[in-house]
């Protein structure tokens, strides 16, 4: 196979991230260009625009991509494609990678729409993945850890805007 495989059309593409902070699907949309194992291209969702590259293996349906938001941070995916489109996880690092959020995503070439069931069972399989890999303490932990966080960074914004 090349290039040319279904699976990878170039494009418009659309589908949804799923995010732990923000409930339900979250869309996104993107102009693609696969060739020769490297995929390109920009879109834009409700965080903003962002530029996309990576690559993708004809052979396994493996892929993976940087997307990179204008001005902020990048988030990397990992992902499967099928005849449904790409499914897999996307993962932000912070803080040194002290800090990773994970979660789902679904993309999936503009005309070829998966039927609600195939995005229901996507959904399902990524969040089965998620609780797999971390289980329900690492995911305790994780939630905890950023709520200090937030609680710490509001305290420092009081005290910044009393004037100490």
């Amino acid at each position: 196979m090349d290039e040319r495989d279904p699976r990878f059309p170039g494009g418009t593409w659309t589908g949804f991230y799923l995010q732990y902070w923000l409930p339900g699907r979250h869309r996104t949309d993107a102009a693609l260009t696969w060739a020769g194992g490297e995929v390109s291209g920009g879109g834009a969702d409700v965080v903003g625009g962002y530029t996309m590259s990576g690559t993708y293996d004809v052979a396994t349906g493996r892929c993976e991509w940087t997307k990179q938001y204008a001005g902020a941070h990048a988030v990397v995916y990992r992902g499967l494609a099928d005849a449904s489109g790409v499914w897999g996880v996307w993962e932000i690092r912070q803080l040194g990678g002290v800090y990773r959020d994970r979660r789902g995503f679904h993309l999936w070439p503009e005309d070829r729409a998966p039927s609600d069931a195939e995005v229901a069972h996507t959904e399902r399989a990524v969040w089965e993945l998620m609780h797999a890999e971390f289980g329900t303490r690492t995911a305790r932990a994780i939630r905890a850890t950023v709520v200090v966080g937030i609680v710490l960074a509001l305290a420092g914004l009081a005290w910044w805007l009393a004037g100490y």
